[in-house]
């Protein structure tokens, strides 16, 4: 079993301590919960700010979805005035969020922080009490349509690591969730030590790009019907080919019109943007692989490797390079360094962009 920490003395620098009360549950995904707190006691390391506190709906102890074991502090009832309530998720969250006593926990704690933070599908918590409606939030890619479909009120950006609108902080999942703590840290104590936690922690102060990046439906859907599949297997065999409507439709023997209306009906879409879809589906699946962004491009079909880039940040919010830099499989990390240190356009080591663009936001 663990138990709440106060680790985390600062050596010299204090500052007005603020009480940060995490909400666990049975079923809590332990990461959503645990990756938060590090940070800020972490930042407690630099400057002494921060009390834990690990809340439960009746101040029992929680197993979480690994099926460890949590000791908590207090109960939701009896936990007080907080600075800040952090509501983490669970892979059950649809089942989860719909209990009656979990709900009233995080209604009595919300309303007594100044601000709210959830990690993943915590966002349904806080929706189900209308805590997010008329603002902008954000899930775990896979719970987006979902939390949209069963709350219109609220705004759901999909592609957001994490948003602030007013006192209400979201975030997208698991990891997202640090990014969102060192965010707190960074309006609570200033750029300067938020840098240093990430930089403890081996991470980045802000990510660049969505979680677009991260998203398994980046996939093109799986055609169902002929006509789909045709298309499909036209734009595969050769992306280079000509793929105007009247290309398309003459290659699956059907009228333009019948055409427009199967994309429509399946993928939701037009046929040109199917193919686009699948050029960068394809162009992705090659920088997986290792190939470079030029021999990408030229493969996946497009006119140039700025044309690929254009698509790519467009889409994704990142360039080719830095996707391929962070999602190349590991046996080519394992390579020569000359493979993974390549220059950028102005000629500097593309691995070095980011920290140089951190350290001077």
């Amino acid at each position: 079993m663990i138990a709440a920490s106060t680790r985390g003395a600062g050596r010299g620098r204090r500052s007005p301590r603020r009480r940060i009360g995490v909400l666990v549950f049975d079923q809590v995904k332990t990461l959503d919960f645990v990756g938060p707190a590090e940070v800020f006691l972490e930042a407690n390391q630099r400057i002494d700010s921060y009390e834990i506190v690990l809340i439960s709906p009746d101040g029992g102890d929680i197993t979480t979805s690994m099926g460890m074991r949590v000791g908590v502090s207090v109960s939701a009832a009896e936990a007080g005035e907080l600075d800040t309530l952090v509501v983490p998720g669970s892979e059950r969250a649809l089942e989860v969020f719909t209990d009656p006593a979990l709900l009233e926990a995080v209604s009595l704690l919300a309303a007594r922080s100044k601000r709210i933070a959830s990690i993943c599908s915590g966002a349904f918590g806080l929706a189900a009490l209308g805590l997010l409606d008329g603002r902008r939030a954000v899930t775990h890619w896979k719970f987006t349509e979902r939390l949209a479909a069963g709350y219109p009120d609220v705004s759901v950006e999909a592609d957001a690591i994490f948003i602030k609108d007013g006192n209400v902080f979201t975030s997208a999942g698991v990891a997202a969730g640090i990014d969102l703590a060192l965010a707190l840290v960074e309006d609570d104590l200033g750029p300067d030590d938020a840098r240093a936690v990430a930089q403890l922690l081996l991470v980045y102060l802000r990510r660049s790009g969505g979680q677009s990046q991260f998203s398994a439906s980046l996939r093109a859907s799986a055609p169902r019907t002929p006509v789909a599949r045709a298309i499909a297997e036209y734009v595969a065999a050769d992306p280079s080919r000509p793929s105007s409507m009247r290309d398309l439709a003459a290659h699956a023997n059907v009228s333009p019109r019948h055409l427009a209306r199967v994309m429509r009906e399946e993928f939701g879409t037009t046929p040109a943007a199917y193919v686009n879809s699948m050029r960068l589906d394809l162009a992705t699946r090659y920088l997986e692989s290792g190939a470079s962004v030029a021999r990408a491009a030229a493969d996946a079909g497009y006119r140039s490797p700025d044309a690929l880039r254009r698509a790519f940040t467009a889409r994704l919010g990142v360039t080719p390079s830095e996707y391929q830099r962070r999602f190349r499989s590991a046996h080519r990390e394992s390579g020569s360094e000359a493979a993974v240190l390549d220059l950028d356009s102005a000629g500097r080591l593309a691995p070095l962009r980011d920290e140089i663009e951190h350290a001077s936001a």
